[in-house]
């Protein structure tokens, strides 16, 4: 975690480099089975496979935000174009001690905000026009804190070079599911069964272990984030607000309007879904429920005499 006033987080910090450790692991004997399956006849494609891997990881670290940026079509905004957004989040950054981020807006009525950039020195905090049409100034700090937050705990990245092995799963699962660019029906060297077979059981595998430990992670830095952007701003009702303005205009947004954004759900402050409960495993978010009792708890400590 980068050093500012944001309240540390033990249990993040220990989430976060299990689900590396974890993921890393796994990514490495993703690319060494498949460097196996070809290693004996086919040893160009064996490098091929392992340096492609190599690849994934490192353009999944330097492309974070532009490629986040380009799936959201935002823009970055200057401070002459948007004068409040860029006073508002210098003025959390100063309180934070922290360097102050890009800014940037994405032209959508869905009520939303992110962070991303595999740096504090890369990092850019996107608002979209609907958020920014709904949320009193209270509300928006208490939204910009929490996003913040993501990028003093450096979660952002973890949880975007953590999904490389997910996203090479993903990949070799649709190329596997055709067969031809795994041999077609020729067999592995040991069990007999087509290489394909497989590459598809391992990569399916791979993408389901990553899918829940990334899901994992991300409720768990929600409600870190919370916390972090609460005590930072001394005002957890106007984030508690926020969050219940935030989840109840998603039942107003048009349902296509809603599936564009869902692939960048686990970045969003509150995932593009209608209803207000997110009970699931595979969530990726904690439910409102949840954050809004952390937040009452959080407003009761520092209503407190003396505090």
């Amino acid at each position: 975690m980068a050093r500012t006033r944001f309240v540390g987080d033990t249990g993040l910090t220990v989430r976060m480099t299990s689900v590396m450790f974890l993921l890393g692991l796994l990514f490495v004997g993703l690319i060494a089975v498949l460097m196996g399956l070809f290693a004996q006849n086919h040893f160009g494609m064996a490098l091929l496979i392992g340096l492609a891997g190599l690849g994934v990881v490192w353009w999944q670290w330097y492309s974070s935000d532009t490629v986040a940026m380009k799936a959201m079509r935002a823009r970055e905004v200057s401070p002459e174009q948007a004068p409040e957004l860029h006073a508002m989040v210098e003025r959390l950054c100063a309180l934070a001690d922290m360097p102050k981020p890009r800014v940037g807006v994405a032209d959508t009525s869905v009520p939303n905000a992110f962070a991303t950039g595999r740096s504090p020195s890369r990092s850019v905090v996107v608002v979209t026009t609907g958020i920014l049409q709904r949320l009193d100034v209270e509300e928006l700090e208490g939204v910009l804190a929490h996003e913040l937050s993501h990028v003093a705990h450096r979660d952002v990245l973890v949880m975007t070079v953590a999904s490389s092995a997910g996203v090479v799963a993903g990949m070799l699962t649709q190329g596997a599911r055709y067969g031809a660019f795994f041999g077609g029906n020729r067999r592995g060297n040991n069990n007999g069964l087509p290489i394909w077979l497989v590459v598809l059981v391992v990569s399916l595998v791979t993408y389901a272990i990553s899918f829940l430990l990334l899901k994992l992670l991300s409720r768990y830095r929600e409600l870190s984030a919370d916390r972090a952007g609460a005590y930072l701003t001394m005002r957890p009702q106007a984030l508690a607000s926020a969050l219940q303005k935030i989840t109840g205009e998603m039942n107003a947004i048009p349902e296509a309007d809603l599936r564009a954004q869902q692939p960048m759900n686990a970045f969003f402050i509150a995932p593009a879904v209608k209803g207000i409960s997110m009970k699931s495993l595979t969530s990726t978010h904690p439910s409102l429920e949840q954050r809004l009792e952390q937040l009452a708890r959080i407003e009761a400590e520092l209503s407190r005499p003396g505090d």
